[in-house]
């Protein structure tokens, strides 16, 4: 029997999940939750079984007697329709194209519905992928002579029915042209397409680095490191400012150690000579050099005395600042009596088997693997070989090392609970739902979730980094030219889905 729509209007629809999500305050489930793995595991079947295999047996049985299907370009359909679709259609013949769905991970978002505080329903959205392959009688279904057709958004309701999930309302829209969609696929996915875009932007290398479930599992580097020279998987990279979060974790694993105070003043250690007589002094502490709170400029080159000063009262308002981190790296070594490139060496660099990371230049650095620094002209840049350790800058290192780091810092390797929590905390804010912790750019998302994130910015050199603490994401992404931050958009809507675009969103506020 055809379901009348007006039986079940999609408005009312909406809007009660909306009211229902309301009432739960948008209480978004973890990827570790039970309620997460079972709808991924039902989702899994219907589409990775029932879908994408043909098994109309499966994907039948995953449907309440109940369903209605919208859809932004075919309308409303039933169960029966529905299988009918896929019986005459998708699996009419193993000779025709046959269809895959691929699910966006990154998307995919799950809220529990409750009623009288019993769990009832789930509510899934997410984003999807279609592609289809001309395979014939007999041959295996070659993923790599696929074609993309179609993107889509999804919203599906799993409702318990006799303790079983089953789904029941399936909302697909905002389908997108194919054009498009092969575009941005081809980007990151095809190297040839992706190197004839590097060089339309001037680009000469980018590296990325994708890290899932905590761990970095996938590498990718673009380009040339010289003329007729393609950039190896271990590149080595000038990092700039990504210095600082590896100087940050140094101090906070002294803090979590018991080694070192987060709060107390850094003029019992050191006194720079510029400032030994403003009153200021003595309320400088790690936690302001941390979250860029010093009052400090970013250099003392940028006075026009030349001299360190204080820009405001310490602790009091937001300032980016490579002298903080200068000046903490003096009072850490004073204290120690260690170099810096000592205690990263001792505390991040052997302990995470980073071997070609390192904050000085010298022999061990295989220049073959180095690229080379250019400006937005194509000309080369020397590079920066500092002979002593800077603690905000010129940090040498590879996807691979870099990647290895994140994870640790997602993992809370070598940080106690309280440090973490400090790290991720709100410090101060630097502009809407943006604030720094310590040693990190945080990005709230809302319902309690978040981005860590730090970039780095010098000659030849742009740099960024975000990480997923709750979900264990991150991406790296290294470029070697003035203006490489031009593909930092694409890459992040890539790799970050919806979460992307929420950054993005946030920055360009």
């Amino acid at each position: 029997m055809k379901i009348n729509p007006s039986f079940f209007p999609l408005k009312i629809f909406l809007f009660g999940i909306l009211c229902l999500q309301f009432q739960m305050g948008f209480s978004q489930e973890k990827k570790n939750s039970p309620l997460y793995k079972i709808i991924i595991s039902r989702d899994s079947l219907l589409f990775d079984i029932g879908f994408n295999n043909c098994d109309i047996f499966v994907s039948e049985s995953l449907c309440s007697d109940q369903l209605e299907f919208y859809h932004d370009k075919n309308g409303l359909s039933n169960k029966t329709d529905f299988v009918k679709t896929m019986k005459s259609g998708l699996c009419a013949s193993p000779s025709t194209y046959q269809s895959r769905r691929e699910l966006i991970d990154e998307s995919t978002k799950i809220y529990p519905l409750y009623k009288n505080g019993v769990l009832y329903a789930a509510l899934q959205n997410g984003i999807h992928y279609f592609y289809e392959n001309k395979t014939n009688k007999g041959e295996p279904f070659l993923k790599e002579n696929e074609k993309l057709v179609g993107k889509a958004r999804f919203s599906h309701l799993w409702v318990l029915e006799n303790n079983v999930w089953k789904l029941k309302r399936i909302l697909s829209y905002d389908h997108q042209p194919t054009n498009s969609i092969e575009e941005k696929s081809a980007l990151f996915d095809n190297q040839q397409e992706t190197e004839k875009w590097l060089k339309e932007n001037n680009i000469p290398t980018l590296g990325i680095g994708i890290i899932t479930d905590g761990k970095l599992k996938q590498i990718k580097v673009f380009g040339e490191l010289k003329k007729g020279i393609s950039a190896p998987y271990n590149t080595i990279w000038n990092v700039a400012s990504l210095t600082k979060p590896v100087t940050a974790i140094v101090t906070l694993k002294l803090i979590s150690q018991g080694k070192w105070d987060l709060d107390e003043p850094l003029y019992k250690y050191w006194t720079d000579p510029d400032i030994a007589k403003d009153p200021y002094l003595k309320l400088l502490t790690t936690r302001f050099v941390l979250s860029h709170q010093t009052g400090f400029p970013n250099w003392r080159s940028n006075n026009e005395s030349k001299k360190l000063d204080f820009k405001f009262k310490p602790g009091t308002q937001y300032q980016y600042s490579g002298e903080g981190f200068e000046y903490l790296r003096k009072a850490l070594e004073k204290k120690f009596h260690k170099t810096l490139d000592q205690l990263a060496s001792e505390l991040v660099f052997k302990p995470l088997e980073m071997n070609d990371s390192q904050l000085i230049w010298n022999e061990k650095i295989d220049l073959s693997r180095y690229a080379t620094n250019y400006d937005n002209k194509g000309n080369e840049y020397e590079p920066t070989k500092n002979k002593t350790a800077n603690a905000a800058d010129d940090l040498l290192t590879t996807i691979e090392d870099y990647g290895n780091f994140l994870c640790s810092i997602m993992n809370s390797k070598g940080l106690s609970p309280k440090v973490f929590e400090e790290m991720i905390s709100h410090q101060v804010t630097t502009k809407k739902d943006k604030y720094f912790g310590l040693g990190f750019e945080i990005y709230d998302l809302g319902n309690q979730d978040y981005v860590l994130s730090h970039g780095g910015a010098d000659k030849g050199v742009q740099t960024i980094v975000f990480m997923l603490p709750k979900t264990k994401q991150g991406l790296i992404i290294f470029t070697n030219v003035d203006d490489g931050y031009k593909v930092y958009e694409k890459t992040v809507q890539h790799y970050l889905g919806e979460i992307g675009n929420r950054i993005i969103s946030i920055e360009t506020k």
